[in-house]
């Protein structure tokens, strides 16, 4: 215990000396999917700018950072495993480079946007988006996008890493919807006339693969079919503004071993079940997820307090010792097993001074199998595994932008698991994590 307090104060001390001798500066958030506003002036530049250089507009931005963890090997949500004998390291979390192509009709509307984004780093180059969209502009109601391309859900989830305020996104998405994209089709609803009401909604379906990127491709016939009502930023009054959403994820997964485990009560008690009725090879087991999220923004002398909440609940198939989507068709030897989740993502960030300083607080948590608490989790008579325990991180941050193309961030994240029977997780396990990243864009 002693050496575990050593090390926590050799990086809370120089990460709060840090803290304080940085700053931010706040800009307008960038979203994976959303559609170009040529009626606005954000959206008049851009499609300016794709005009001038033949309709192709290149964007790009790079993400190199040195991480400092509180032992050695710690496994980390946060850009990847650190190395057995590591506590420290440098290393490029992202490097991307987007190439968009787009049209518009003599109305100067849009009609046609293609998009190619690659992610390099010292791991390797790697496709992140590969789509096209194309706007009827009859009615603007309507636009359809193919290809691979951020999934409908949610907030965070759709909110751009470079824009994002906390270096990662939280451990529950991640998890659930590994690296945000998929491979599908989507239609999207939304009022684009000008003078039209309603302008502020959009509506989005789509059928999707639903392994993402998690795999090389469709290993069975299951899709998942997404959906989300996305309410725009309004102002209520002078000082406030408040957006939100819902969104709802249908899909499933195929499975071969001829038996899966659910959740039973057995004297009062939860637990696995082998369940081999509801399971003969091929049958469809659920991956079903529902999402709420509201944003407020409120004004002040300093710039803005923001205050964000986002909870997803539902139900997932994963494997034994872990919930995250499977990468692969089950085998006869690897059943699945069926867990009730929820879990949820809170910020609140704070301008300090003025626009260029701000403050970071997060807190999400992750609980993969809501039906079994603490000590539970690996008791006798019990057959659950890590994969059911509970995760919580606290995250503390300050950034600072030198200019519209440089920022500068310190992050740190404390990180709380469920403290069961399991041997290793009888206590909270020593994983904390600081993240000092410096981002370049263009």
């Amino acid at each position: 215990m002693q050496a575990e307090s050593n090390a926590m104060k050799k990086l809370v001390v120089p990460a709060f000396l840090l803290f304080f001798l940085t700053f931010s500066h706040g800009l307008k958030a960038q979203f994976l999917m959303d559609m170009v506003d040529t009626t606005k002036e954000l959206g008049k530049k851009a499609y300016s700018a794709l005009s001038n250089y033949n309709h192709i507009r290149i964007s790009g931005y790079l993400q190199p950072e040195f991480q400092v963890a509180s032992e050695k090997g710690i496994p980390t949500y946060a850009g990847g495993d650190f190395a057995p004998n590591s506590d420290n390291r440098f290393t490029l979390r992202r490097g991307r480079i987007r190439f968009d192509y787009g049209l518009t009709d003599a109305q100067n509307r849009n009609r046609l946007q293609f998009v190619f984004q690659f992610d390099g780093s010292e791991r390797g180059v790697f496709i992140r988006d590969f789509w096209g969209r194309y706007w009827e502009n009859k009615w603007e109601l309507l636009a359809f996008t193919s290809g691979m391309f951020a999934r409908p859900f949610g907030f965070e989830v759709n909110l751009s890493s470079s824009d994002r305020e906390s270096p990662e996104r939280g451990r529950m998405s991640q998890i659930l919807m590994k690296s945000e994209r998929d491979l599908g089709f989507m239609a999207s609803l939304e009022n684009r006339r000008k003078g039209r009401r309603g302008k502020f909604y959009r509506f989005d379906i789509g059928v999707f693969n639903g392994q993402g990127l998690n795999a090389p491709g469709e290993f069975d016939s299951y899709k998942d079919i997404i959906a989300q009502l996305v309410i725009r930023p309004q102002a209520i009054g002078e000082k406030i503004t408040a957006g939100g959403g819902v969104s709802v994820l249908h899909g499933g997964l195929a499975q071969n071993a001829g038996y899966s485990y659910r959740l039973s009560k057995t004297a009062g008690t939860s637990i696995f079940v082998k369940d081999s009725l509801n399971s003969p090879p091929g049958a469809k087991l659920p991956r079903q997820y529902y999402g709420a999220n509201s944003q407020w923004k409120f004004r002040s002398s300093w710039g803005f307090t923001e205050i964000r909440a986002e909870y997803w609940r539902g139900t997932q198939t994963g494997s034994e010792l872990d919930s995250e989507t499977p990468s692969s068709i089950s085998t006869a030897n690897t059943p699945l097993y069926v867990r009730p989740f929820d879990g949820a993502f809170f910020y609140f960030l704070q301008h300090i001074i003025n626009t260029n300083n701000q403050f970071i607080l997060k807190f999400d948590w992750y609980d993969p199998n809501t039906a079994v608490k603490g000590t539970t989790i690996g008791s006798p008579g019990t057959n659950f595994t890590e994969g059911d325990i509970k995760y919580s991180t606290l995250g503390i941050g300050f950034q600072h932008f030198i200019n519209e193309n440089f920022k500068l961030l310190m992050y740190y994240d404390f990180i709380t698991n469920e403290q069961t029977s399991l041997p290793g997780y009888t206590d909270d396990r020593s994983d904390n994590l600081l993240t000092i990243r410096a981002q370049f864009r263009f």
